[in-house]
């Protein structure tokens, strides 16, 4: 008896140890960390997931595009490549006929003229030709140009003006031979652009200077350039349409060259300079300024896009100061300007290089300039 009760005890005894070496260990207190046994592995600690580094945006999120204007959006540009074989032909028919400016125009618009000629330079190649050289001086001494005393050389006008807006009176002058309007209607028309070609080079002389732009002479010259189109246009559009054109915006303008020369002033220009025999890069850069009526900075050329971006206005103030529409730019905004044929322009306006251009607009200089390209008095 006492032995089996003794084997009952000790099947009990291992029983007990064996339920006690499986019984999971007791939860620990909320809050209360154990520490780790000496000599075993420390627990894993699991770290919560990296994120990437929040970073201040580097500018305020632009707020979304303004849907496309209808009338913009319902526009279909056309090239001088996709007109009919038989328009196109009648339309380069009608340019061969239109005279070539002097020789001494290709020379003035080289890339190398526009680099490196200063003012002696300058003043030999005009003194070639003496009918463009008289104009030219009678130009710098209208109230356009507000000089205080009167020049009577070439160099001095170079002097009081600056060697870009010299050669912009040049070249305005060289184009003005080779258009010479026979009706009233056109000759109107004519003194028009060339007032607002006068004004939009002279906007771009001083509006790249006050960007600090190294492309300042290239880009008043290809401002100039730009109405060529327009000047073809006031010779080959019916005369009876010369005053609906006048009066429309460059959209309404574009809309009309198409339906009655099949394409616009800016391609037509093109199709021009190109017959003139000018660079292929010129051509494209001149012709790009007017484009943007159509493109979009997204889709424009990069490395051209800011010069695009202020040739196109520059043309387009001149339009509006010329034409009456505009006394001033003391309250232009170009962000602001929600006129159908600015639309495409306000998406380059936060490109880098036009960081500073409300400010350059709004200059007590440019204030000035603006009054003497007016003929208005200024204080002296």
């Amino acid at each position: 008896m006492t032995v089996l009760m003794l084997w009952i005890a000790a099947v009990f005894a291992v029983a007990a140890v064996w339920w006690f070496a499986r019984r999971p260990a007791s939860p620990t207190a909320p809050g209360k960390r154990t520490a780790p046994v000496s000599g075993a592995a420390a627990p894993i600690q699991r770290s919560a997931p990296q994120m990437p580094p929040v970073t201040a945006s580097p500018s305020p999120v632009p707020p979304p595009a303004a849907p496309i204007p209808p009338a913009l959006a319902a526009f279909q540009w056309i090239t001088d490549a996709a007109l009919p074989q038989q328009r196109r032909e009648q339309l380069l028919q009608t340019i061969r006929g239109i005279p070539r400016p002097p020789q001494s125009m290709q020379q003035l618009l080289s890339p190398d003229f526009l680099a490196r000629a200063g003012s002696a330079e300058l003043s030999q190649l005009i003194m070639a030709e003496p009918i463009i050289a008289a104009k030219v001086l009678s130009a710098v001494n209208s109230p356009m140009y507000g000089l205080r005393q009167p020049v009577a050389s070439l160099g001095q006008a170079v002097t009081f003006l600056g060697i870009n807006s010299v050669r912009n009176i040049c070249l305005q002058y060289m184009l003005a031979e080779a258009f010479k309007p026979k009706l009233a209607e056109a000759q109107q028309a004519f003194d028009r652009i060339w007032k607002a070609s006068a004004c939009a080079s002279e906007l771009a002389v001083r509006l790249g200077k006050a960007l600090h732009w190294s492309e300042q002479g290239s880009l008043s010259t290809q401002v100039v350039l730009s109405f060529v189109g327009q000047l073809a246009m006031a010779s080959m559009l019916p005369a009876g349409r010369l005053t609906e054109w006048l009066a429309a915006d460059r959209l309404g303008r574009a809309r009309l060259e198409q339906e009655l020369i099949g394409i616009s002033a800016v391609e037509t220009g093109a199709l021009m300079m190109r017959h003139w025999g000018l660079p292929a890069s010129l051509v494209e850069d001149v012709a790009g300024i007017g484009r943007v009526l159509v493109t979009p900075a997204a889709k424009a050329r990069p490395e051209r896009a800011p010069m695009m971006a202020l040739g196109y206005l520059c043309a387009r103030l001149g339009e509006c100061l010329a034409n009456g529409r505009m006394e001033s730019l003391d309250q232009y905004q170009p962000a602001m300007d929600e006129a159908d044929d600015a639309h495409h322009l306000r998406s380059y306006l936060a490109l880098p290089p036009l960081a500073r251009l409300d400010a350059a607009l709004h200059t007590p200089e440019m204030g000035a300039a603006v009054d003497q390209l007016l003929g208005r008095e200024t204080p002296a």
